[in-house]
């Protein structure tokens, strides 16, 4: 098993445009021989405070795009999950999420964001969670 590599390279005339294609194949390696890995760029949504947004994780899966979630500031909610990411991304019990609770009734919530494993690792290390 190898990797395909494509590269192109670009002149000012668009008629110039040459394409290689290498490969590389069993001369891969996965960690550098001198040291460690290189930090990956994670991007991280937050809460903006402003629109009452805030952690919550993921308790219980009640089902019709419902969830029962412990939210950070110490109140269980149900939450809802909304229309834009619910055939999106899919919801796990113990999953950290972002909720914005209802203003009418506190007790009800909308999921908006699902976090994944590495932007929660960066949550962790820089003190949001």
């Amino acid at each position: 098993m190898g990797i395909l590599f494509i590269v192109a390279v670009h002149t000012k005339r668009k008629s110039d445009i040459v394409h290689g294609v290498r490969h590389l194949a069993n001369n891969t390696r996965k960690h550098k021989p001198g040291g460690g890995e290189e930090p990956a760029i994670i991007r991280v949504r937050l809460p903006n405070k402003r629109n009452n947004e805030m952690f919550a994780m993921a308790d219980l899966m009640l089902g019709a795009n419902h969830i029962r979630v412990k939210c950070f500031d110490g109140v269980t909610r149900v939450g809802r999950i909304k229309g834009k990411i619910k055939k999106r991304v899919w919801i796990r019990e113990g999953d950290v999420l972002i909720v914005i609770p209802w203003s009418f009734q506190d007790e009800k919530c909308d999921i908006v964001y699902r976090y994944t494993g590495p932007q929660v690792e960066w949550l962790r290390r820089n003190g949001y969670l």
